[in-house]
């Protein structure tokens, strides 16, 4: 248990616990997006090269974290409402900020928060994000206004329809996300979830490549990436198959209405989630919590061990509880979870 040995982390929040970066992989310069779809934030104004920081107008913190903060802003000319991401001003907030940039310069999806530009800071070699707004907030923050209550299985299944089809797109482009949790997907108020937050993502060289980074929340992390070399990856791990895992979690998760991994009320040290995700039993829908069949066999498809037998994001994405939802149904079970909560 190298990783486990080299570092034991204090009980934090489990949006922030996070496993430190190794050294940051050398970024390539943002690139703009190319006809990227139409996001739930306003249009933009101007070209976004054109944007200065002065031009927008703080109105609220969205949200705080290890990598920055995130602001709801306007346009001070047009009105127009974004997310501005600000981060630390710390060498590796940076360098995240920059791989987070090129991640977004090279999607263009309805599943994928868009990023409309790069702002220069004050201190050279800092950037904030101008983001898409999703006015909905996280699920993270949905699950803590439904005070525990559970998502209905319609919902759930339209969330993980999105949340797979975005990671079908950063699949396709060999972009791994490697932090996806309920604070990383966002959701606007027609009902469209977005995958969030890359500043841990990895860029593959090749299709298939293994990954080596231990970057990320440790709650939401797999066996495999824990300890890789003792579960057969030699040090590395499958980074397509990590992100089904934290999926998965992030699915069960929202269905019990609290972190599935442990009992209620036990704190999130490593050591209780190292031994939990590592040593426990394949996670589950724990005993007197409703669940169809469908769902049950969706999340320990997502969830076995063996990161070689978890299920792919193509095979997710035909699995019957997804494939087989009233899609006009689960859509509307979304929406309306939004309203009751706001």
């Amino acid at each position: 248990m190298a990783v486990a040995r080299a570092k034991r982390l204090p009980p934090l929040h489990l949006s922030s616990l996070n496993v430190p970066a190794r050294a940051a992989l050398p970024e390539p310069a943002f690139r703009p997006a190319q006809n990227a779809p139409q996001s739930g934030s306003t249009p933009l104004a101007r070209p976004s090269h054109q944007f200065r920081l002065a031009d927008f107008e703080k109105l609220a913190v969205l949200g705080r974290g290890n990598g920055g903060t995130v602001y709801k802003v306007r346009h001070r000319d047009t009105g127009a409402l974004y997310a501005l991401k600000v981060p630390h001003s710390n060498q590796c907030d940076a360098a995240a900020a920059t791989t987070e940039a090129d991640v977004l310069s090279r999607t263009a999806s309805p599943f994928v928060i868009r990023c409309h530009a790069v702002l220069p800071m004050a201190t050279p070699g800092d950037a904030a994000l101008l983001l898409e707004l999703a006015d909905g907030g996280s699920l993270d923050a949905l699950v803590g206004r439904r005070a525990g209550g559970p998502f209905p299985e319609a919902a759930l299944a339209e969330v993980a329809a999105q949340a797979l089809s975005g990671l079908a797109h950063l699949h396709a482009r060999r972009v791994a996300h490697l932090d996806v949790k309920p604070a990383n997907l966002l959701v606007n108020d027609k009902g469209e979830v977005k995958l969030a937050d890359f500043g841990v993502a990895r860029v593959l060289a090749r299709a298939g490549d293994l990954c080596a980074s231990n970057a990320g929340t440790a709650a939401y992390m797999s066996p495999e990436r824990f300890d890789p070399e003792a579960r057969g990856g030699g040090g590395f791990f499958d980074p397509c198959a990590a992100d089904v895992w934290g999926l998965g979690v992030t699915v069960l998760e929202l269905l019990v209405g609290r972190y599935p991994l442990l009992p209620a009320g036990q704190r999130p040290d490593w050591a209780a989630l190292m031994c939990a995700i590592c040593f426990g039993d394949a996670p589950a829908v724990p005993d007197g919590v409703e669940a169809s069949p469908e769902f049950r066999s969706f999340v320990a498809a997502c969830l076995r061990k063996d990161y070689r037998q978890r299920a792919s994001v193509a095979e997710l994405l035909a699995h019957p509880f997804v494939a087989g939802r009233d899609v006009a149904a689960s859509r509307r079970a979304l929406r309306e979870l939004l309203v009751v909560v706001a």
